[in-house]
């Protein structure tokens, strides 16, 4: 055994784990920023719609980064990659300023106004995307180099690193609600906030001695690498980047399909595998998995918000106390967890732990037992990700970086393409059932309009119809059940983790045949 091996950089280990707490910084300011007034909404002049594009300007390029510089990484090196991140940070944080100082002109007024806001939220927007290709840089150097210091105790150190993104969020939460104030004044501080991480890590790793990846350094090829993945990952991957990048750029399916052949076509014939059985069914379920753990974040927190609002409360400590259960968790118990279930165990019950939490929820009335579900599926939801991670580099070793981090991108691509679409499909027809039950069926056809995704038709609530209501004893028992409507979806949404507990069952049962669940060492 090697002395890395026996006495792993422990420094190096904690570079890593503040470098992912950056990336948590940077998305809870953003969120902050876009959502809160009077922040971006009134210095920028956002509507809704532009708010959550620029939003989602930060989370596309990250799951894209973390795929392409897989593929990449080992040639550029580690240390290539997060200075390469720790610019991006750099770069935000200018444009942001610049930003700031179009729309804080002195004497701007009307037209002039409306072009200066025009100007700063083009540079907020290229700013959010080079933002998101640091976020996912970080991800793309930080997994493989803890895989790689830990080879036989994977899954344990990849809970605790990822114990870093909630940890990041308690830590970002609390002080941005703290620096509430002076923010208001001047939004720049929630800039400054990212900085602090962001220097710590660069401090720390700038001279580490970064390892060989175990593949490297146990000869196998770049070819082999590709092999693990095979045409079929390619093709899933292929397809929703390509699909993301469409739907940014206005590409016509066409295009998009084109693109996807062309890419998989030449995957395929330079690596001539169509990848390995085990890999790609983990690739599968990582697209409910990705839907289960961040496409229902929002409808738990829209759920949690209004009442932590009335109770006098900022609605930011829901996201703090549910990140909090997932910090505590994966740093302190993933290892003796790990050890007592082994990883397939342990995403089987957080599987039966997500089914009850939603299930539950989907019905919970009262602070106390919103709280009280919402902690069930936070148990449940906090080891599915590092994992996931933990036994596609423990059973696909071969696939080094590229396996590791081209499923937490494929995860996720599909929850903003597919897994938040068929949420929000589920959603409306809960509340469909939920308004016909209250009123009549005609009643909800007239606060209807017909809609199609890509899965088909579908009918949705229209508010402007809700709010042209004449009989106001009608318009609230819509509008309360609407509310209820949004709420029951949850138990429609139960069916993602029930998909994967079978799943994790079928992979219990077939390592169960072949002796147990063992790392595979190269």
């Amino acid at each position: 055994m090697s002395s890395q091996e026996s006495e792993p950089d422990m420094k190096l280990f904690w570079g890593c784990f503040i470098a992912l707490i950056t990336t948590a910084f940077a998305f809870i300011t953003r969120a902050f920023l876009v959502n809160a007034e009077p922040f971006w909404p009134s210095t920028f002049g956002l509507d809704q719609v532009q708010g959550q594009e620029l939003f989602g300007a930060g989370i596309w390029p990250f799951a894209i980064s973390i795929i392409v510089f897989s593929l990449i990484i080992d040639k550029i090196g580690y240390r290539a990659a997060m200075i390469f991140s720790f610019v991006c940070y750099a770069l935000y944080a200018v444009l942001a300023f610049l930003a700031y100082g179009v729309v804080t002109a002195e004497g701007l007024s009307g037209t002039a106004l409306e072009d200066a806001q025009t100007e700063a939220y083009n540079l907020l927007y290229w700013g959010s995307v080079i933002l998101g290709l640091g976020n996912g840089t970080v991800e793309a150097f930080i997994n493989p180099v803890v895989a790689t210091m830990f080879k036989k105790d994977k899954t344990k150190w990849l809970n605790i690193l990822h114990a870093g993104w909630p940890g990041g969020l308690v830590i970002g939460g609390v002080l941005t609600i703290a620096l509430g104030a002076q923010a208001a004044e001047d939004w720049r501080i929630l800039i400054y906030l990212i900085a602090i991480p962001a220097v710590v890590y660069l401090a720390m790793l700038i001279n580490a001695r970064f390892p060989v990846n175990e593949r490297v350094e146990a000869g196998t090829s770049y070819k082999e690498m590709l092999a693990e993945f095979g045409a079929i990952g390619a093709l899933i991957a292929g397809y929703l980047i390509f699909r993301q990048l469409g739907m940014v750029f206005g590409w016509t399916d066409v295009i998009v399909y084109g693109l996807t052949a062309a890419a998989t076509v030449g995957y395929g014939l330079y690596c001539k595998s169509l990848g390995r059985p085990l890999l790609i069914f983990m690739c599968i379920i990582m697209i409910p998995l990705a839907t289960t753990e961040l496409g229902t974040d929002g409808a738990i927190t829209g759920l949690m918000e209004e009442p932590m609002k009335a109770a006098g409360h900022n609605g930011l400590w829901v996201l703090i106390y549910t990140s909090a259960i997932m910090m505590v968790l994966r740093f302190w118990f993933a290892g003796p967890i790990v050890n007592k279930l082994g990883p397939l165990g342990l995403l089987a019950t957080s599987a039966a732990l997500a089914i009850a939490g939603l299930y539950l929820l989907s019905s919970a009335s009262g602070l106390a037992m919103v709280f009280a579900c919402a902690t069930l599926y936070g148990f449940g939801k906090t080891f599915f990700w590092p994992t996931t991670l933990g036994v596609v580099s423990e059973q696909c070793p071969k696939g080094g970086a590229l396996t590791l981090n081209a499923i937490a991108g494929i995860g996720m691509l599909a929850v903003g393409i597919l897994g938040g679409p068929v949420i929000g499909k589920l959603t409306e027809d809960s509340i469909k059932a939920s308004i016909e039950e209250a009123t009549t069926e005609e009643t909800y056809q007239a606060v209807s309009n017909d809609s199609t995704y890509f899965l088909g038709d579908y009918t949705a609530v229209d508010a402007g119809k809700v709010e042209a209501l004449t009989d106001e004893k009608e318009k609230k028992t819509v509008q309360e059940s609407i509310q209820s409507g949004k709420q029951g979806s949850l138990a429609s949404i139960a069916i993602f983790p029930v998909f994967m507990l079978l799943c994790y069952l079928g992979l219990i049962f077939h390592f169960k045949s072949k002796g147990g669940y063992k790392p595979v060492e190269i």
